[in-house]
């Protein structure tokens, strides 16, 4: 269970006066769920905020709900793409969850407001004197600096140094200090080496690592499963089903809105997507992708494998193919010649690379079960195009000018001929396995224990015991906002 004790009253006191002084309001996950439950009043002074600006505000946008517009937008419906068989080649109906609404641009924000928030409200982090460590690669990262920037505390985002140059441009301007460590994408580890080494530097910090704080996993438990469940509820007909959730590891929170789904629909599927030339999941394997966002070589420890039926490898290739086909003037026309809506192929933006890999596992899951049009799967879009520009010019530079045929040739083979290799439907051992390669990252290196290790698969009160946490975390963060003093509906 996520610990929700008061910690430290004194570092409480702090924290609540520090929210004071910045006219600091912090949403409950049930506001976060449902927008019509934040007071009118915060909502009428969002009209005059725009989605990325440093505003506390800001944090009641933290939600799937918000219109998708770049200023002064309020909450609607979830904001989502469906992708016809003219863009999948199948017939299988794929819901895809837009992230490009939140805050920074990314969902990750909410992942990083659900590690950060159990911490501030108990007396466990101290706003005033610590400084907030981010562990990413990329967008994780960029959500914690804007929150730590929201609470006027230091931030250090460490990230890999091959990450795309927009995620730095960015850091550069919102977080205090940013650590590049070695590799890209695949090289979490040394990530983990660079918190070991600040921990030892004698500073003051509190290092919130997204691939073991279980305030993710919650996060995306009670607001992207209900926003996903949402989605379902208005797309599914009478002789519809829905038949699986499928999303990128990363660092295994988002995961947990598969779990939340398969409570309520016990014989759907999760199935865990990660890069093939780093297939650790897949093949116990290694090696550098270009999936940026899906950091891998490990198993995280807030996954939970055992609710995991299938892992799905999608090639760099792939995805880097169909990221042009998606964006490049030649690709959408191609598309549109398909017969591809316009409309569709004008939002094809909204997804990133880790995006378009998710958009890939679908089809191949749709392929290998032979999924008709009565079936409907669920993902989610992380990002979009914003943070990966850089990345289309590094193509253009090195393939040339994008033209129609080799736009036919990215659309044929990557979407209509997607394939239903490298990937594995896990059978109970299997998914033993995958579990316990969680020993070498977690009991070895960073100082988990064996007993909790052996309790994530076989007490099946660990993981419901972190769900319910949320109706004691909304009662915190209640507390807290009361003792601040602060007007409910957020007036100065």
């Amino acid at each position: 269970m996520i610990d929700l004790t008061i910690h430290d009253q004194e570092v409480l006191d702090r924290a609540v006066e520090r929210a004071r002084q910045k006219g600091i309001l912090v949403p409950t996950l049930e506001q976060q769920k449902d927008p019509m439950k934040i007071p009118q009043g915060i909502r009428t002074r969002l009209s005059k905020v725009g989605l990325w600006d440093l505003d506390p505000l800001n944090l009641f946008r933290i939600s799937w709900h918000n219109q998708p517009l770049e200023r002064g937008g309020g909450f609607g419906g979830v904001n989502f793409l469906e992708f016809p068989s003219q863009l999948t080649g199948v017939s299988a109906r794929i819901v895809c969850l837009v992230g490009k609404w939140f805050p920074t641009g990314a969902h990750k924000v909410g992942a990083a407001f659900g590690c950060l928030v159990p911490h501030l409200v108990t007396g466990r982090f101290d706003p005033t004197r610590q400084k907030a460590v981010w562990p990413s690669t990329g967008n994780y990262c960029r959500g914690g600096a804007y929150d730590s920037h929201l609470l006027g505390c230091q931030s250090i985002a460490v990230l890999p140094e091959g990450m795309s140059r927009e995620r730095f441009d960015w850091l550069a301007q919102v977080a205090a200090e940013v650590i590049k460590t070695p590799g890209s994408e695949s090289n979490v580890k040394e990530i983990f080496e660079k918190c070991r080494e600040l921990r030892r530097s004698g500073q003051d910090l509190s290092i919130f690592n997204q691939f073991e704080e279980q305030g993710n996993y919650l996060w995306h438990y009670e607001v992207t499963g209900s926003a996903l469940l949402e989605v379902l509820e208005e797309l599914l007909g009478d002789n519809q089903g829905y038949f699986a959730t499928v999303l990128s590891t990363g660092s295994g929170g988002t995961l947990a809105a598969g779990d939340f789904l398969k409570q309520r629909f016990p014989a759907s599927k999760i199935a865990a997507c990660e890069a093939l030339q780093c297939p650790t999941l897949l093949y116990n394997g290694f090696g550098t992708h270009r999936i940026e966002g899906i950091g891998d070589k490990h198993v995280p420890w807030i996954h939970n494998v055992r609710n995991t039926d299938l892992v799905i490898a999608i090639d760099d290739a792939a995805a880097l193919a169909v990221m042009r086909l998606f964006n490049d003037r030649a690709g959408r026309h191609y598309l549109t010649s398909q017969g591809v809506s316009e409309l569709l192929v004008a939002s094809l933006d909204q997804l990133g690379i880790s995006s378009i890999a998710n958009l890939l596992a679908c089809i191949k899951l749709a392929k290998y079960f032979e999924l008709s049009a009565d079936d409907l799967l669920l993902t989610v879009a992380t990002d979009s195009m914003q943070m990966y520009a850089s990345r289309l010019q590094e193509l253009h530079q090195q393939a040339g000018v994008y033209t129609r045929t080799g736009a036919a040739v990215d659309y044929h083979r990557y979407l209509m001929g997607c394939a239903i290799d490298h990937m594995k439907e896990l059978t109970y051992y299997e998914r033993r396995t995958v579990h316990n390669l969680k020993y070498f990252t977690w009991v070895e290196q960073q100082g988990k224990s064996s007993q909790e290790l052996e309790a994530q698969w076989y007490d099946p009160g660990y993981w419901t015991g972190i769900q319910g946490c949320a109706k004691e975390l909304n009662a915190r963060i209640e507390s807290f906002n009361q003792r601040t003093g602060l007007p409910a509906d957020g007036d100065p």
